[in-house]
């Protein structure tokens, strides 16, 4: 599935257009809109890392490199969406699906000092991308082998194949993924269009993402299942869209963005930690919800990147690991110590306050919904 959007300016989506006058925008107009920057509490998140030295692939439609939030940070990638074949460095994006992921991962905001527009998860981690196709890419596959082969440390794929069971050539890209120390995260699908966690996210190792509302409550868009690992906020989240606009979005594929720019967070932090153990980090420090321990719609928990950022987290067991996620017994127990101790010791919890949505300002008397359903062998998620 694709992401489902709000516009915040004019912008093309597909073949359909949807025109609203652009706003002239106050400072911070965009980062006030910005909920999860409160939510996820990342200005003290940010305290202990901003992702420096890590490389995120963005598996997606392309990263528009030119988005003032993005400007240096986006490395040439390729594009592999032709029957595999690789071209070009990634840097088309007409759809816009894979500028807004890359923006959430690794958005540093602009203007003075970076306080307007997206500011990512990890803003200070490099984006690789590899673009698989405009319109639902056929190019999971070697755009992972692509990725592992250039060195990243995370792969985000916000999307999924969910008409084609487990291809014998993505469930290999995974597998050669994992075993280069990679951390995976896949986007765990939308209601209604899936209806069980897609692949890549259902394949065990895989952070399989859900979504939660403004509140840290499942998300209704939200796929649930035996194989979701971790949840993340996925409604309402301001992104950056190419040509120097910006988009509201709701879906997994925002979820799946913020994790993985938490693992780029903790690679950077703790860098000789391997893949599993970072994995293991957030998932020993996510928040609770729902039924205690593991459960279907929130895996291990809410993200909290803060705690995951500084615990004393003892080593992953074979009851605690991800890679067995249909386990109930919970990660091991983290210690804490007061506010303010050093980033080996556990600082205060992630604040759960959030900044005010704010709406845009349309000139017309209605305003359109837009809905594009596009149907393919294999489809987007966001």
């Amino acid at each position: 599935m694709r992401l489902r959007t709000r516009l915040l300016a004019g912008i093309a989506v597909s073949s359909l257009l949807l025109l609203l006058t652009p706003v002239a925008a106050d400072a911070d107009s965009i980062r006030n809109r910005e909920w999860i920057v409160a939510a996820l509490n990342l200005t003290k998140a940010h305290h202990y890392s901003e992702g420096s030295g890590v490389v995120v692939a963005v598996v997606d439609s392309g990263v528009d490199p030119t988005h003032a939030d993005l400007a240096g940070n986006v490395l040439a990638g390729a594009d592999v969406s032709s029957s595999g074949t690789v071209s070009g460095n990634g840097h088309q994006d007409s759809l816009g699906h894979g500028t807004g992921i890359a923006g959430i991962v690794a958005g540093h905001g602009h203007g003075p000092g970076h306080a307007d527009g997206v500011l990512g998860i990890a803003p200070k981690a490099k984006i690789l991308p590899v673009k698989d196709g405009e319109s639902f890419g056929f190019g999971i596959a070697p755009a992972i082998r692509w990725a592992i082969s250039h060195k990243a440390k995370v792969i985000c794929i916000a999307q999924g194949d969910l008409l084609s069971g487990s291809p014998p050539d993505l469930e290999q890209a995974v597998e050669a993924a994992e075993k280069a120390d990679i951390v995976v995260v896949a986007g765990a699908g939308n209601e209604p269009l899936s209806t069980s966690v897609a692949y890549p996210a259902a394949y065990p190792g895989v952070v399989a993402a859900a979504g939660t509302d403004e509140h840290g409550n499942h998300a209704a868009v939200s796929v649930t299942g035996p194989q979701i690992v971790l949840a993340a906020p996925a409604t309402d989240i301001v992104q950056p869209y190419p040509n120097h606009k910006y988009s509201v979005g709701t879906g997994t594929s925002l979820s799946t963005a913020i994790i993985a720019g938490a693992a780029a967070l903790i690679r950077s932090q703790f860098p000789t930690l391997s893949a599993t153990e970072v994995v293991h980090r957030l998932t020993a420090t996510a928040t609770d919800k729902g039924a205690p321990g593991r459960d279907d719609e929130y895996g291990y928990g809410l993200i909290n990147i803060v705690a995951a950022l500084t615990a004393n987290v003892p080593p992953a067991t074979t009851s605690s690991s991800p890679s067995a996620p249909t386990t109930t017994t919970p990660p091991a127990a983290v210690t804490t110590t007061p506010a303010g101790s050093p980033p080996s010791a556990v600082a205060a919890a992630q604040s759960s306050s959030r900044a005010p949505i704010g709406v845009i300002a349309a000139v017309a008397a209605v305003l359109a919904v837009l809905a594009v359903w596009l149907v393919s062998r294999r489809r987007r998620m966001s």
